[in-house]
């Protein structure tokens, strides 16, 4: 029965592919010259970084008063794309980790270019946090050692002491798995690399990898380990983030359905963007037989349950308001739907719980363009979250004479630029140095086509 319900599964590997087709067809984006197209985006991507570098430069120099803040808005810009970028890094460790887990099987397509997204996402958050401090060479202030300062100790009742902590555990946790996950996979680009730099190189990556069984079984071992510690990081990360709002007094952040309700949304985007660049790469780099229409569905169908779950909390934030009878909390509320900011809060109303909604046709996750149009305002919708969720909850205080608007300069949207410039260069990198795939992995998933011994000879040879 089981090999019929097996028969019955779409196959994870189209093509009628062998193993040596698989190692070769993986490999090729990194065996030949890079494409005018990959120049192309590359030397847009690190134009934007330019210009992201020299307005930090700009502002460290001049200082924070570069800024559109003010005495009523002093979180605004920088923030908002700090939670953004955090957010966008939890599909990768949700895909590696959590679906490995559940031995989800589908995952070993996407899950290596997730786990480098989620390292590069990290990257670009903690840009703006140091940038934040006014100072960021006092950054080292934040970590609790013997010192001589005196009095002076970090705050351990701080939530955003705790962000430190929590990021830099996740992105340390995160390279370490990504890392380990490469390691058969550098040993294949070794095994048949020509004599040169990238053999050198590969040979030492790959830690004396000799494909063993007993290599084999270390390697799995440590895998689940690290599988095991990265899953609980994927609630505690954002659930802490969170923490800097709805420990507040603030009415609109002061919610204990913050953290639930952030962890949702971070998935929901990081999936977002995973998909994105999935969508783009299975075209150029001609991956379509890996990088299938099942897995685009899959994929489809969790984001659109986290959007249900974003959607349920927008609901139930306005309840808790209405039901509590705070006049704050319902003033604010009543302030993002109909006040100054309406249209940024039914932007993301309408990319985050409304346009989603299309994913329950199946023909419209399989249609491509739908789904990365799709994928695209939910990325404008998420970042639209933070924004109002910071600036709406501020520009309004307690009392009407302290009420003030806010813009964002010049500046601060040429950070912004700078961050997505310095992402999309790290991942241009990657897809020409490492392997989008994981190669070993994708192997023991898929059933692929049989071979006689003469075949299997000549193609382990070739691959």
């Amino acid at each position: 029965m089981s090999d019929v319900h097996a028969s019955l599964r779409p196959p994870l590997v189209t093509g009628d592919k062998t193993i040596g087709d698989v190692t070769r067809d993986i490999c090729a984006p990194m065996d030949r010259r890079p494409t005018g197209l990959w120049w192309s985006a590359f030397g847009l991507s690190l134009t934007a970084l330019v210009v992201g570098v020299a307005a930090v430069w700009y502002q460290i120099a001049t200082g924070i008063g570069t800024w559109g803040l003010n005495k009523t808005v002093g979180w605004a810009f920088d923030i908002t794309n700090f939670v953004f970028w955090v957010g966008i890094g939890h599909a990768g460790t949700l895909i590696s980790a959590v679906l490995f887990l559940f031995r989800q099987k589908w995952r070993t397509a996407v899950n290596r270019s997730a786990e480098a997204m989620t390292l590069f996402a990290v990257m670009c958050a903690g840009i703006f946090p140091l940038i934040h401090m006014g100072r960021p060479w006092l950054a080292f202030w934040m970590m609790p050692y013997p010192n001589t300062r005196g009095p002076l100790w970090v705050n351990f009742k701080s939530p955003l002491l705790w962000d430190v902590f929590a990021i830099s555990t996740y992105l340390a946790i995160s390279a370490v798995f990504w890392y380990v996950g490469l390691l058969p996979d550098l040993a294949t680009i070794r095994d048949r690399s020509e004599p040169g730099w990238r053999k050198r190189i590969t040979s030492i990556l790959c830690l004396g990898w000799n494909g063993s069984a007993r290599t084999w079984l270390r390697y799995e071992t440590v895998y689940l380990l690290l599988a095991g510690l990265a899953t609980p990081l994927v609630f505690s990360v954002h659930t802490i983030v969170s923490m800097d709002f709805a420990t507040a007094v603030i009415p609109g952040w002061h919610t204990t359905i913050f953290p639930p309700y952030f962890v949702a949304g971070a998935i929901f985007s990081g999936l977002a963007m995973v998909l994105t660049l999935m969508i783009i790469a299975r075209k150029v780099m001609q991956l379509e037989d890996y990088i299938t229409i099942t897995h685009i569905d899959r994929m489809c169908k969790l984001m659109m349950s986290m959007g249900c779950l974003v959607g349920l909390a927008y609901g139930t934030e306005f309840f808790t308001a209405f039901y509590s009878g705070n006049g704050y909390e319902q003033f604010v509320f009543k302030n993002r739907a109909l006040g100054p900011f309406a249209w940024a809060y039914w932007t993301m109303v309408s990319c985050n719980v409304l346009i989603p909604q299309l994913l329950w046709s199946k023909k419209l996750r399989s249609t491509l363009p739908v789904v990365f149009v799709i994928v695209i305002l939910v990325n404008v919708g998420m970042w639209f979250e933070r924004f109002v969720i910071i600036v709406t909850s501020l520009h309004r205080d307690f009392l009407p004479s302290s009420w003030a608007s806010y813009t964002p300069t010049t500046i601060e949207i040429a950070t912004l630029v700078g961050s997505f410039g310095l992402f999309f260069t790290c991942f241009l990198i990657f897809c020409r140095i490492a392997p989008v795939i994981a190669i070993a992995e994708i192997k023991g998933a898929a059933h692929l086509k049989k071979r006689s011994a003469t075949e299997a000879g000549v193609e382990e040879k070739a691959a």
